[in-house]
């Protein structure tokens, strides 16, 4: 689309200006007000980088993997790997891992040696599989009785059937076991929180509570690091210099997130966004949190820049088209938006000049810096997703104004572009290393497997929190509507079938995270956080719009209140 190709969408929109009936819904303002604008930098900051290095040069020696011989030796090898993971230091030790991962996988193949040891079979599984190892989820079918159930002994191992429960999230399609495994633990870890089965353990009682709420696979890594700390504190073979290096990690890791948080915030305070733009979501920390779940670790600290402007760019267009402008306005922004060039600025009304001044010196910001790597190309296709991304924002915004609710099929076409997934994944690799090339880009703008996944997730989610706040005003119908409509069910039953999807997504998400994999491994990781983020944000309500005490509890805890040493 271009300007000339629809020339009388400027002269529509100048001859309606002056009686404009705006559909506008006025969100509250931030709850956080100008606490993140400032910055003060620890004093003792050199002190604590020399004293992580040491740390991570003893746990760096507890992750070799010579002379290992014996199984036990093997299973206490895999308990400090999951430790490491689930204490958010992991990235440190990454070829550490790969390497240790790849000897037991090379060892024991898909047949796990430790027979009756539910908890370490479960355990060398997941561990496997979430490293991209495609071994057999035959290895439970052991744990049958001759009428192909599980047994009912299995009951009793409640550490066992907690990490089985665990592993069962790692299935693909087609893995029967796994579902019957997922159903089994499930079933029966409830009823022993609903009774009381601890025998006074309340850690077991705590992670048992948690892991029902949110599984491992579905947990993000900065909060999961959040709640095993003290978890792993309190276990008598907890290794000291990996619990120091994660305290230590974790309050480093939140003085950048604070400095990366008090720079956005200059830029969106700049923006001057309550004034020009009031209709706009104000919602820059639940924002950074959304970002901080993709990428946590400090060498992503400048993708979380542009990916922080970018994203909030993508929140106010998405206002924009579905909360304020006409109809009319919105082509002629549409039209600009392919375009992409400053001359198209006169034709735009006021308020709009903020928001397209401001798309064109982000991505403009951008470009420079990729230019001087040779790398420019990633900004043309990051630019070419942003067009598609308000073509089909347009075709939204078609459909309200007519009242028109579109079939399922319709609906999804379009709304796997406007839920913005693909084009955040793609913007995710913006500033990535060697690793990400133009065939990254390619793959990410044809909507492959694990991209579709990660959209649907949050498309379905999105739509299941917020359908009901949306269709008070004249908001295009959201996939509930379009479902309900179609197939003549209510509004439960298409929650029911929405959260299976949901769980369909994600055995998609782990087949395509075993190898050989279409990316590089590390490139993954955005797909897969985007889906996660999702279970927080929305599984409560809508946590971004409105955030509630939990987020309002996860967002101190990473950004404001240190981990006491």
């Amino acid at each position: 689309m271009s300007i000339s190709s629809s020339p009388s969408s400027y002269d529509r929109y100048k001859s309606t200006k002056q009686e404009v009936i705006r559909n506008t819904m006025n969100f509250h303002r931030s709850i956080w007000g100008d606490q993140f604008l400032t910055f003060d930098k620890r004093k003792d900051h050199a002190c604590e980088e020399q004293r992580a290095k040491e740390l991570k040069e003893k746990v760096r020696k507890e992750l070799a993997i010579t002379d290992l011989i014996e199984l036990t030796q093997h299973v206490k090898l895999l308990e400090l790997i999951d430790a490491v993971q689930r204490l958010g230091v992991a990235y440190h030790f990454e070829e550490e891992i790969e390497e240790c991962l790849k000897y037991i996988y090379a060892k024991y193949g898909d047949q796990w040696i430790s027979n009756n040891d539910l908890q370490s079979t479960s355990l060398w599984f997941r561990l496997l599989r979430q490293q991209g190892f495609g071994i057999s989820s035959g290895i439970f079918n052991k744990y049958k009785n001759t009428n192909g159930d599980f047994m009912e002994s299995l009951r009793d191992d409640v550490r066992g059937m907690l990490s089985l429960y665990e592993a069962a999230h790692m299935r693909v399609e087609g893995e029967e076991v796994l579902n019957e495994a997922l159903n089994f633990t499930t079933y029966h870890l409830g009823n022993i929180v609903e009774n009381y089965m601890f025998n006074n353990d309340t850690s077991l009682e705590a992670q048992i509570h948690q892991a029902l709420q949110q599984p491992l696979r579905k947990r993000l890594p900065r909060l999961e690091a959040l709640r095993y700390i003290p978890i792993y504190q309190h276990e008598d073979s907890h290794n000291e210099a990996l619990l120091m290096l994660a305290k230590l990690d974790f309050n480093m890791l939140q003085e950048l997130h604070q400095k990366e948080l008090s720079q956005i915030s200059k830029w969106w305070k700049d923006l001057d966004v309550s004034y020009k733009i009031p209709y706009v979501r104000d919602r820059i920390v639940e924002g950074y949190f959304w970002i901080l779940a993709v990428y946590f670790e400090p060498q992503h600290s400048d993708a979380r820049i542009f990916l922080m402007k970018a994203c909030n760019l993508v929140t106010i267009l998405d206002d924009t088209y579905d909360n304020y402008g006409t109809y009319e306005e919105l082509e002629v922004l549409t039209q600009a938006v392919q375009k992409w060039s400053r001359s198209c600025l006169d034709i735009l009304p006021e308020y709009m000049k903020v928001i397209y001044q401001e798309l064109l010196d982000v991505h403009k910001e951008a470009e420079d810096l990729l230019e001087k790597k040779g790398k420019a190309y990633r900004s043309y296709y990051t630019k070419e997703m942003v067009k598609e991304y308000t073509q089909n924002l347009l075709i939204e915004a078609k459909w309200a104004k007519e009242g028109y609710i579109p079939t399922v099929e319709e609906h999804m076409s379009v709304a796997q572009v406007t839920v913005a997934y693909g084009l955040i994944i793609a913007k995710c690799y913006v500033h990535g290393d060697d690793s990400v090339t133009e065939d990254t880009f390619k793959w990410v703008s044809t909507y492959p497997p694990l991209v579709k996944a990660s959209c649907l997730i949050s498309r379905l989610m999105n739509d299941i929190a917020t359908h009901k706040e949306e269709q008070e005003r004249n908001h295009v119908a959201s996939s509930v509507e379009c479902y309900m409509k179609q197939y003549g069910v209510s509004e439960e039953q298409t929650r029911d079938l929405f959260l299976k999807q949901v769980e369909d997504c994600w055995k998609i998400i782990n087949q395509e995270s075993l190898r050989p994999t279409d990316v590089p491994r590390p490139l993954l990781i955005p797909p897969i956080n985007l889906a996660r983020v999702c279970d927080v944000l929305y599984k409560r309500g809508d946590d971004y719009g409105h955030a509630g005490k939990e987020m309002i509890h996860y967002i101190n805890s990473l950004l404001v209140d240190p981990i006491s040493m």
